[in-house]
């Protein structure tokens, strides 16, 4: 599968680490859960009671669905109201690449930060603002690169908003470019600027710095 040559490459502060962090036996919450991440993250840790959310099957194998413990699909509309029927149980979110597809993107990490028990915490990663000028490229690496984008988020916006969620910071990085992903996608740069598409393993991603990456505890 894909996401073992993602591991190869996988940062500090990245979705695979986060997940490796976790309590054992814990509970974990994917929001937007598309690209296989059910199998990824049993991959990673099978002790872990998984849940997913989203609102289609997204690049989502049959046997990956099957990894998940709990596997959900909503509407747009019903997707907050999904996400709340966790509350106060979940020790762990993951919401990568989540938000800026969301109706409403602050209601949406509102009721994130409300499923989060005491000490709860979570994995956020989103575009960066700067990724409006990026080139275009296949696999998106100009944030218009992918027609189903709503909100380029503010960063100080979510962070000013996961502050008064009273959410305790544990790593950020407005463009979060991680040293040994940035170096492959330096040697692959010449490739992905003539073919125009991004790496598979995230190196352009982070030579780049396309994501902003939060890594956060509730202090309720």
């Amino acid at each position: 599968m894909l996401f073992r040559k993602h591991h190869l490459l996988e940062s500090h502060h990245g979705k695979g680490t986060f997940i490796r962090s976790l309590p054992r036996g814990g509970r974990i919450l994917d929001v937007g859960c598309g690209n296989e991440s059910p199998a990824f993250s049993r991959w990673i840790r099978r002790d872990l009671y998984y849940i997913g959310i989203d609102v289609a099957d997204y690049r989502q194998e049959a046997a990956s669905i099957d990894a998940a413990d709990e596997y959900h699909i909503t509407t747009p509309s019903g997707f907050v109201e999904e996400i709340n029927r966790f509350s106060g149980s979940i020790d762990g979110v993951v919401s990568s690449h989540n938000l800026e597809h969301c109706d409403d993107h602050r209601a949406v990490l509102k009721a994130m930060v409300g499923v989060l028990k005491p000490g709860g915490r979570m994995y956020l990663s989103f575009p960066c603002e700067a990724s409006a000028r990026f080139p275009h490229r296949g696999g998106c690496l100009n944030f218009f690169d992918d027609s189903t984008h709503q909100h380029l988020l503010s960063w100080h916006a979510v962070v000013e908003d996961l502050r008064a969620l009273d959410m305790e910071f544990e790593f950020s990085a407005c463009r979060y470019r991680p040293f040994l992903p940035a170096f492959f996608g330096l040697l692959y740069e010449p490739i992905s600027a003539l073919r125009r598409e991004v790496s598979r393993t995230g190196g352009t991603w982070a030579l780049y710095g396309f994501e902003s990456v939060i890594w956060a505890t509730s202090r309720a």
